[in-house]
């Protein structure tokens, strides 16, 4: 039954259960774990591009290890419809299990894989392949890990559990970080670019299996159990993403609306505001990544508080107040920056504040969406496509408009989006306190 249609939930526990606590730190750290795996790459990228291509032109090398990392994104709406038809059909806590043991095998793999100037074409081939590889995983573990946080929830915190996954892929690339700035001042650079780097991809594996331990030793979620009983005695289940598109297509469209603002100003946001001010400004880059780590800092910090806010007010209030002061202050933010380390950090505390309220309720709202048979892949395939199309492109997108001359008109490419993220919200259902089975 499609949740378009959803019932009003008895009043029933508030607080996390033992086996909810269980389920939200297999949920929560297996992600932290993935997304390791997944930011180490681009943490090293530079330094270990010339071991996979030809090191006679270490630019080229760079460029084509970075449009390796693209593939990974291209591969997410895969992973997600077929990870996430997995994880529909035997359950999220295999479904977890495997996304994890692929994204650590992956890096194991990068790890081992011998030189260019040893193995030839094979070298950037085996790069490919594992690259391809994570960013399987990745687009089925954001629908799995979301699914399995919401479901082990008592109704009343909801958001509260799906926060911990955006917690936890924000730990996730602090910890790369972290793993980067220990090697890269552990060791000097002949060893860095003989053996450190595949040391940090050894790390990931090694944190991997200890994710992988952890979802292994949790059980399953109650709401698939309970579908996975009444769907006995049917001779075939049908593949989840068929089901989810011809039984589901309005919730469909709304993850997919729902995504659209939140990813591309995450996007700029967290991962490209240091650049483009230290490009559009002179701020100096070490000065605009301080004020970046210290905001993506608050951001985690805050994110399960405003997830308890939205149990309490609703997720549409949260998600429209995130839009419409992105619609407001788009302008006044990006036309604020100057050369100045605390003026920016205000404009990044600023926006990061308003992605609070997408960022914590994008893996419940979606959840909500749907009903447990097709929840995995409907939150994980409409999201990663969403991903791929606005979050992956923003950069592209900002570095061309300052290629043309029109980079002041940034703030022009966030407004639209935040209007049609507005938009969605305030015609989208509430689901607080709904019951998703």
């Amino acid at each position: 039954m499609s949740t378009d249609a959803t019932h009003t939930h008895p009043p029933h526990e508030t607080k996390l259960s033992k086996k909810g606590r269980k389920a939200l730190l297999a949920g929560a750290v297996g992600n932290t774990v993935e997304w390791v795996d997944w930011a180490i790459y681009t943490t090293f990228s530079s330094v270990f591009a010339v071991h996979f291509f030809p090191g006679d032109d270490p630019a080229a090398a760079l460029l084509a290890t970075l449009a390796v990392f693209a593939v990974g994104f291209i591969m997410r709406p895969i992973g997600a419809a077929v990870l996430g038809n997995y994880a529909d059909r035997h359950g999220r806590k295999k479904g977890m299990a495997l996304t994890i043991g692929l994204m650590a095998g992956a890096s194991l793999l990068i790890a081992i894989t011998p030189d260019y100037s040893m193995i030839g074409i094979v070298a950037p081939i085996v790069l490919v392949l594992a690259r391809m590889l994570q960013g399987f995983s990745a687009g089925g573990e954001f629908g799995a890990s979301s699914a399995f946080m919401v479901e082990a929830a008592a109704p009343k915190r909801r958001a509260f559990a799906g926060s911990w996954q955006q917690v936890s892929v924000g730990a996730g690339g602090l910890i790369a970080a972290g793993i980067g700035a220990v090697i890269t001042s552990a060791l000097d650079s002949d060893a860095l670019d003989s053996w450190g780097w595949r040391l940090a991809f050894a790390l990931g594996a090694l944190l991997g299996l200890f994710g992988l331990w952890l979802r292994t030793n949790v059980a399953e979620s109650e709401s698939f159990e309970a579908t996975k009983a009444a769907r006995e005695g049917e001779v075939k289940q049908k593949r989840s993403y068929l089901t989810m598109f011809v039984k589901h297509p309005g919730a469909v469209a709304r993850v997919f609306g729902i995504t659209i603002a939140g990813t591309l100003l995450y996007y700029i946001w967290v991962s490209y505001l240091p650049t483009y001010a230290h490009v559009a400004t002179g701020l100096p880059l070490d000065q605009a990544l301080t004020a970046n780590f210290i905001s993506i800092g608050y951001f985690i910090c805050m994110l399960p508080f405003v997830g308890i806010l939205s149990d309490k007010i609703g997720r549409k209030p949260t998600m429209s107040a995130f839009a419409g002061g992105f619609l407001v202050l788009a302008f006044p933010l990006l036309n604020f920056l100057d050369n100045n380390f605390w003026v920016f950090l205000a404009v990044e505390i600023v926006g990061m504040t308003l992605l609070l309220g997408y960022s914590a309720n994008c893996a419940v709202i979606m959840a909500e969406q749907f009903p447990p048979e097709v929840r995995a892949t409907g939150i994980g395939l409409p999201y990663a496509l969403a991903v791929a199309i606005f979050g992956g492109t923003a950069p592209y997108i900002i570095t061309w408009m300052n290629d043309i001359g029109i980079g002041d008109k940034v703030w022009i490419y966030c407004a639209i989006a935040a209007a049609v993220g507005l938009a969605v919200y305030l015609t989208m259902p509430e689901t607080k306190g709904k019951k998703i089975a």
